[in-house]
């Protein structure tokens, strides 16, 4: 991690505040083998028992790339009885859909793809892209939030269990994206920038998302195993057949030219910097391999030419709007109302102080 982080601070032995916050985070949510497998056999119980009488115990996302396919294999073997849910924004690579259908065939177990409608995603897109915020992949991660929420309400389902990790993805900046959750960023920047009505877009407003989150409950279930990405590669490609991409995130083709293409070109940002220094801290890679693979572009120019084309014509720019959007001004998620904004400013913070100024202390506080 470097300055590109305009929010980086470094201490006396030079270690920035993303590996020390690792440390922390670390040390509260990875355990050691022994302790690992007890807890995780503690949540599995208790989303088993939960299940009871249902088709399935639990949601799980699947986007054909490695942590989310790992996990639905550490959930089969836990005894657990995921529903699968895919999102299909359009841009699935053709090895991604492969990976999905190959994986779940193996594992016998069921998919529900719930698919964008593209007029409406495609106006949703472009409208953060001409915000110039480095956030054009929110559209994508929120509709994935929204469509877990309400698959696990519609079939009755109390858990949802995640590909998300401590290990492999704890370093991403706030100032490299921010919102993801926050709908009312989402449609405060689709009204200032789109065209279309979104009447079917999966969106989940704020005090929707609370009353979500306090009636379902979310499982991280590689932070309970030893998880090393190279390791589950193996592993995935040796017994249910699944085929590596070139990157992180690179299932999807508009993810891979986001991150290899407009973020280090408009914005200076490198995901890859975030990506790499995860896997420094938990001993997947060496700081020395990072900085050499960091020499290479992002993916290679002529795939990159070639994303670039077909990701311009498919959301139906010109080359010349599409050059605009690159030269425009950089903005921030702050530069627009939002919810974050709210509880950021003064009338929160008094409001915060008012409501804690009520609370009687508790005995022997």
């Amino acid at each position: 991690m470097d300055t590109t982080d305009p929010n980086i601070s470094f201490d006396s032995a030079g270690v920035c505040n993303h590996c020390r916050q690792y440390d922390e985070v670390a040390a509260k949510h990875l355990f050691s083998e022994e302790e690992g497998a007890r807890r995780l056999a503690e949540v599995v119980e208790r989303i088993r028992s939960d299940g009871k009488g249902k088709p399935y115990d639990c949601i799980m996302g699947v986007s054909g790339g490695v942590d989310s396919t790992y996990s639905i294999v550490l959930a089969k073997q836990a005894g657990l009885r995921p529903l699968a849910v895919h999102l299909d924004n359009g841009w699935d690579s053709e090895l991604a859909i492969k990976n999905i259908e190959r994986v779940l065939r193996h594992l016998d177990v069921d998919l529900v793809t719930v698919v964008l409608n593209w007029e409406e995603f495609r106006d949703l897109q472009v409208a953060f892209l001409r915000a110039s915020t480095p956030d054009s992949e929110i559209p994508t991660d929120h509709a994935i939030i929204s469509v877990m929420f309400s698959n696990a309400a519609k079939h009755g389902v109390r858990h949802v269990v995640t590909g998300f990790n401590v290990r492999t993805e704890s370093h991403m900046p706030v100032a490299w994206s921010s919102g993801h959750s926050d709908w009312r960023y989402i449609s405060e920047v689709h009204k200032r920038f789109g065209t279309k009505k979104l009447r079917s877009y999966p969106h989940t407003p704020f005090f929707r998302l609370l009353r979500l989150r306090r009636a379902q409950e979310w499982t991280h279930i590689l932070n309970f195993v030893d998880y090393n990405k190279r390791k589950a590669q193996n592993v995935l490609t040796r017994e249910v057949g699944w085929v590596e991409y070139s990157g992180k995130h690179h299932e999807s083709i508009y993810t891979r030219f986001y991150q290899g293409y407009i973020l280090p070109r408009k914005f200076g940002f490198d995901k890859r910097k975030a990506h790499f220094s995860s896997l420094i801290c938990s001993n997947q890679m060496t700081r020395e391999d990072a900085l050499r693979e960091l020499e290479n572009p992002p993916y290679p120019l002529a795939e990159q030419q070639a994303d670039r084309d077909y990701v311009i014509k498919k959301l139906q720019l010109s080359g010349s709007e599409f050059d605009a959007i690159m030269a425009a001004p950089r903005l921030r998620y702050a530069d627009y109302p939002s919810i974050g904004r709210f509880y950021n400013g003064r009338t929160y913070r008094i409001l915060r102080s008012a409501y804690r100024a009520t609370l009687k202390p508790r005995s022997g506080a």
